[in-house]
């Protein structure tokens, strides 16, 4: 992962693990990596995973089991705003980019269900 070096890391890494959550990499109920994996994995102090999973249990996302580790959340409707958050994020860049094209709401739908249509086929 490249890191912004004008953003903390640790929220990098929270909004990678949420985005991870949100695409069902990691599932629900699923063993999250340990502090000593993911830091290797990240390339990054193990603190700053260890903050990053501090924040992600405080958002609700992951929970810590005594001797066990931590585990993704099993709050389908908690994962599910996720989700609606992260769609929401990606529309908003649409708009934002159809917006400074001069683009029409119709026209840009239009567009985007034809670049969809080109893309699967």
């Amino acid at each position: 992962m490249d890191f912004d070096s004008s953003r903390p890391i640790y929220l990098q890494l929270l909004e990678d693990f949420k985005l991870k959550i949100s695409t069902g990499q990691w599932e629900s109920g699923q063993r999250i990596d340990s502090v000593r994996n993911l830091a290797k994995t990240y390339e990054v102090n193990p603190n700053t995973v260890q903050k990053a999973l501090a924040e992600l249990e405080r958002a609700g996302l992951a929970e810590s089991r005594r001797t066990a580790g931590r585990f993704v959340t099993e709050n389908t409707n908690l994962i599910s705003k996720l989700e609606d958050k992260s769609f929401y994020k990606i529309a908003d860049n649409f708009i934002e980019g159809a917006e400074k094209l001069n683009m029409k709401k119709d026209d840009a739908l239009e567009q985007l269900s034809q670049y969809w249509e080109e893309k699967n086929d």
